[in-house]
């Protein structure tokens, strides 16, 4: 049974200049990955890429073996997988104070596929929110697991030619602290401003993040 994100897997064109950088953003890696709160990040190097892309998601699944690796076959044309839970997540912030990925971004072509995909009927995975919106002419679909979210968006008017994993927002206990961090350490960030959801605040990254929309959130006060 499926227990939680188990890592997001990263292909990068230039493995030791992708590590630097995303150290920079969320602290020391060991090897290749680093591990986060609820999710691993795993950086690999593809010479055909031309820039970073998110190329797989696995999660934890306690019925595997630690030798284990399940392909999860789908209809979207994405890179999921199964294996054991990562052993040992990390339980306190990185280094620049970033704790955890908050929730990271799927396009898709077609949101019911979606549904069908990672809903109750398929992987189970909470389907939080499935709400259109007509501003831009889309569809945008919240899957809560494990304490991270799996955003969806259909764009319903110009969807992509194939799904793909486009972004990702990492947690920020105290945002003041990790943009002090990151302006110590070269990384270029917008300026703080309310998030979506009140009492929120947020942050976009903008250099240090291998080219992917990246933003910094910090929850709510309780």
């Amino acid at each position: 049974m499926l227990q939680r994100f188990n890592q997001l897997s990263i292909a990068v064109p230039d493995l030791a200049s992708a590590r630097q950088d995303y150290t920079n953003l969320l602290g020391d890696f060991d090897g290749a990955s680093i591990a986060l709160s609820n999710i691993g990040i795993q950086l690999t190097q593809s010479a055909q890429l031309e820039k970073p892309a998110i190329v797989g998601l696995q999660f934890g699944d306690d019925a595997l073996e630690s030798h284990d690796h399940v392909v999860l076959e789908n209809s979207l044309g994405l890179n999921l997988s199964s294996a054991a839970p990562n052993a040992n997540p990390c339980s306190v912030p990185a280094a620049t104070g970033i704790l955890s990925v908050d929730h990271i971004v799927l396009r898709t072509s077609d949101a019911d596929a979606c549904i069908a995909q990672f809903g109750a009927q398929g992987m189970g995975l909470r389907l939080a929110l499935d709400q259109q919106v007509p501003e831009w002419g889309g569809r945008m679909l919240f899957f809560r697991f494990a304490k991270m979210t799996l955003e969806v968006i259909h764009d319903q008017k110009n969807p992509p030619r194939q799904d793909y994993f486009w972004g990702i927002t990492y947690l920020c206990p105290d945002l003041d602290f990790t943009l002090t961090q990151l302006d110590q350490r070269g990384v270029e960030h917008s300026e703080m401003r309310p998030g979506r959801k009140p009492g929120t605040r947020v942050a976009t990254v903008h250099s240090h993040c291998l080219e992917l929309p990246t933003l910094l959130i910090e929850p709510a006060p309780e």
